[in-house]
């Protein structure tokens, strides 16, 4: 894959941020989310936390985990632009079910939702532009 010609073809807004900060805005926000899902994964198998409080993390790992390969691999922006509103709906969901129990977990995933929510306007961005 030629990610990065491909992906410099494509109509962007003004606003859009460099290619080069993508890749360490995820090494940070991939080291705050092993450590907070780690926890909640831990605390379900221990038992100290229901086994349903997991789907929502699961499900936020596995869409995160397909972007890339939607996006640039398949090269399709719609898809792309369906699987970041499923991964910034399931972030939302891990926080609001986790947020009674254990706190802390709800508010390491801050800056997760500030880039997701960013991440999610910029591809529907790219998507509307490159329609």
């Amino acid at each position: 894959m030629d990610i990065p010609s491909w992906y410099a073809q494509l109509i962007k807004p003004w606003w859009a941020p460099p290619t080069w900060l993508f890749g360490p805005a995820w090494t940070v926000l991939y080291v705050l989310i092993a450590i907070s899902f780690g926890k909640v994964f831990w605390m379900v198998w221990k038992k100290q936390l229901p086994r349903m409080i997991a789907v929502p993390f699961v499900l936020n790992l596995i869409f995160n985990a397909v972007f890339t390969p939607i996006q640039f691999g398949l090269r399709s922006n719609w898809l792309a632009a369906v699987d970041i509103l499923l991964v910034l709906g399931t972030l939302i969901w891990c926080m609001v079910v986790i947020y009674p129990r254990v706190r802390w977990v709800a508010y390491v995933q801050i800056p997760y939702l500030l880039w997701v929510t960013f991440a999610t306007i910029l591809q529907l961005t790219i998507t509307y532009l490159n329609w």
